[in-house]
């Protein structure tokens, strides 16, 4: 789990190779064009993708144009979207952030050629890394390296959920992440990887029990299978008045006591208002939302004059660019994805088997893409499969 350093290398760099990118084109338009891979420079490495995992949330964004970077720019000193200057046009290239790749050809000695390593560049057939820019995880021997694409990225994000959770109760004297979930009773709104793979989490970290809310029927099957219990949500019931009220069923079901029922904590994993408003009106009183999801329309439907008010609750954004504030030097990336590995180690075989839905070369990317933009397939984890693969994997 180093970083590539800037270790003197015997070798020359060598010739230049090609690779294939996943461009979005316009809305709706994707493609794959090639490019020309620059020298290996001192210090860095040239991976070829073995897999490469699409994030059907924050992707899709690109494809039907609703990412916010296409419409406003971030400035990060003042913490602020600014509306007029885009910071993103089309066409866009290599989005993606659940790459694994065999390094193919490298310059220092901080990891060898032929290992297979966790990264996040982009759905690229291949690429080269900056020493001083790009982060790396080596995978162990044994794990499944179609499972390795949640190591860089998706995994740690679902792990800072729980630590959010965890420093929510202990501050700053969190020991593991399951002090926020340990003995507790959790719901997660949204079956989603991000929504799956967080029951995982908290599943694997002693949880009393966990259950998962959704709206459709194949990914609460992936739930129950992964060990969570199934809790489904009717979408036309937007109100929470229907007789099969999610939230009404869960309090019924968790009671800590008169007038205190509801989840200990909820993670909200699913980028729509109607979701948050849910999640907030499964916890008990005084109880916090952790929230992981990537909104990007409007709130109107979360209701904070209800029970956000009424029950004290709290909200916590638990995005991956920040870990919980006073526990940046013990819980880092590397620290996350740790934990990552850790948990595919154990429970890898049912993820594998039930949250993997959808194994496709690089050149069916665009079309696929472009199908689960409109909704015309549905998929819990798509791969896409690079030019080279893993000797059994």
């Amino acid at each position: 789990m180093a970083d590539p350093v800037t270790d003197a290398a015997p070798s020359p760099a060598r010739s230049t190779a090609r690779s294939r990118v996943l461009c979005v084109a316009a809305p709706g338009e994707v493609t794959l064009v090639e490019e020309e891979l620059p020298a290996v420079p001192e210090g860095g490495f040239r991976v070829e993708t073995v897999y490469s995992g699409i994030s059907a949330g924050t992707e899709l964004t690109y494809v039907k144009g609703t990412n916010p970077y296409l419409a406003a720019s971030w400035d990060r000193a003042l913490g602020l979207f600014r509306p007029g200057a885009p910071a993103l046009a089309y066409p866009v290239r290599g989005i993606g952030y659940m790459q694994v790749g065999r390094v193919a050809e490298t310059r220092t000695r901080a990891v060898r050629e032929g290992a297979l390593v966790a990264m996040a560049y982009g759905h690229r057939t291949g690429y080269v890394a900056d020493p001083l820019a790009d982060r790396f995880v080596e995978l162990p021997a044994g794990l499944d390296p179609v499972l390795g694409v949640y190591v860089a990225h998706m995994g740690p994000i679902c792990a800072n959920g729980l630590l959010h959770a965890a420093a929510d109760l202990y501050g700053p004297a969190v020991r593991d992440l399951g002090d926020g979930v340990r003995g507790r009773r959790v719901a997660v709104v949204g079956a989603g990887v991000v929504g799956l793979l967080t029951a995982a989490f908290a599943l694997e970290h002693g949880a009393a029990e966990v259950v998962v809310a959704d709206e459709t029927p194949e990914r609460l099957r992936v739930a129950e299978a992964l060990g969570a219990r199934p809790l489904p949500v009717d979408p036309g019931d937007s109100d929470g008045d229907g007789d099969g009220d999610p939230a009404v069923e869960l309090k019924r079901r968790w009671r800590h006591g008169p007038d205190d029922r509801g989840a200990d904590v909820v993670f909200q994993c699913r980028g729509q208002a109607r979701a948050l408003a849910l999640a907030l009106r499964m916890l008990r009183p005084q109880g916090t939302v952790v929230d992981l999801a990537f909104y990007t329309r409007g709130a109107e439907e979360v209701r904070l004059g209800e029970e956000f008010h009424h029950n004290g609750l709290s909200l916590r954004c638990a995005q991956i660019g920040r870990v919980p504030r006073g526990l940046a030097h013990a819980w880092d990336r590397e620290r996350l994805s740790y934990e990552t590995v850790a948990l595919l180690g154990r429970r890898g075989a049912a993820l594998r088997e039930h949250l993997v839905t959808d194994v496709a070369g690089f050149a069916e990317a665009p079309r696929l893409l472009a199908d689960l933009a409109a909704r015309r397939r549905h998929s819990v984890q798509a791969v896409l499969r690079g030019d080279v693969q893993d000797e059994g994997g």
